[in-house]
């Protein structure tokens, strides 16, 4: 069966002060339809760039220097943007941290969610926004038809990503990618949001990528995990595998710092130091001044290996 997305060593780069940063270095993984990748990592792993690469959407001075993105057997990396742009919002569609990346503040509910419809299929406007409707209803906002009228600022946060999600949803995308969506909401209306998303993927046959630095939400949402640390994916498997057993000491370490993962009274867990700025790192694993089970053979950059039937990028698993 062919994978719906297939990554195969993607490299992003941008050019700053300090030089060439590559933000993204020989990332690989593929997704099949109906199916759910959580991609974690701290803040500056790289797991957004991830996003925006496979999107198209990275602009100068960045750039997407080698690798494949293919999409439905489709190569994505040189296409025209014409042809992107096709892709993007009906067969591919984005959701953002801030539900305002998405949201314009001075035109209502309706117009944007009409002429997100409109751009990609040429229907009259009443099955446009009957579409509109269904969508708004799909992701839980009572009263949609009068909800439609509103503009943005007439929305809770919760409810401004619940619309920028029904606009994501418009067209039942084949592809989702979610940049952390739900990280600034309170968990109510999050787990509200992860529960639609769920249904929603599991009825469709959608294919999703939940980007996130928050393990609890992977646990209950994801199929697979990758985990990604100054650009590289470093283990990648199946989510209770990867969560209940981790095999890389960089997974080991996020883990153990979840307050829930630690005895009751105790000090947490932290993974020491900081992590690296990108135009700074180490030789060889990006991990080794940060890990203690480090030693000489760090000095050059683990490959990867398949243990059981996991993917791993280190030369001490654990």
């Amino acid at each position: 069966m062919t994978a719906l997305l297939e990554v195969r060593d993607l490299v992003t780069e941008f050019d700053g002060r300090e030089g060439r940063l590559r933000a993204v270095d020989g990332v690989s993984f593929s997704l099949e339809r109906g199916e759910i990748l959580g991609l974690v990592g701290e803040s500056g792993s790289g797991k957004s760039v991830t996003g925006f690469s496979i999107m198209g959407l990275v602009d100068a001075p960045g750039r997407i220097a080698g690798g494949s993105v293919k999409f439905d057997g489709m190569e994505l990396v040189g296409m025209p943007d014409g042809d992107l742009r096709r892709l993007r919002g009906k067969r591919i569609a984005m959701i953002f941290q801030d539900p305002m990346m998405t949201l314009n503040p001075v035109l209502s509910i309706e117009t944007q969610m009409l002429e997100t419809v409109l751009a990609h299929d040429a229907v009259p406007r009443e099955e446009a926004r009957r579409r509109a409707i269904e969508a708004l209803g799909l992701v839980g906002i009572a009263s949609p038809a009068e909800r439609l009228a509103q503009y943005p600022h007439q929305f809770s946060g919760g409810m401004r990503q619940r619309v920028a999600i029904a606009i994501a949803l418009l067209h039942r995308p084949d592809l989702i990618i979610a940049d952390e969506p739900t990280t600034a909401l309170d968990v109510t209306v999050q787990g509200q949001i992860l529960y639609e998303m769920q249904r929603l993927v599991r009825e469709s046959g959608a294919a999703l990528v939940w980007i996130t630095h928050d393990l609890a939400v992977v646990a209950g949402l994801a199929d697979r995990v990758a985990v990604m640390y100054a650009g590289r994916i470093v283990e990648q498997g199946s989510t209770t595998e990867v969560l209940d057993a981790p095999l890389h000491p960089y997974a080991r370490g996020l883990l153990d710092s979840v307050p829930a993962a630690n005895a009751t009274g105790g000090r947490l867990r932290q993974i020491p130091g900081m992590t690296p700025s990108l135009a700074h790192l180490p030789a060889g694993c990006a991990f080794r001044d940060r890990c203690g089970h480090a030693d000489d053979a760090c000095g050059t950059v683990p490959p990867i290996t398949l243990k059981a039937s996991r993917q791993v990028r280190c030369h001490h698993p654990l």
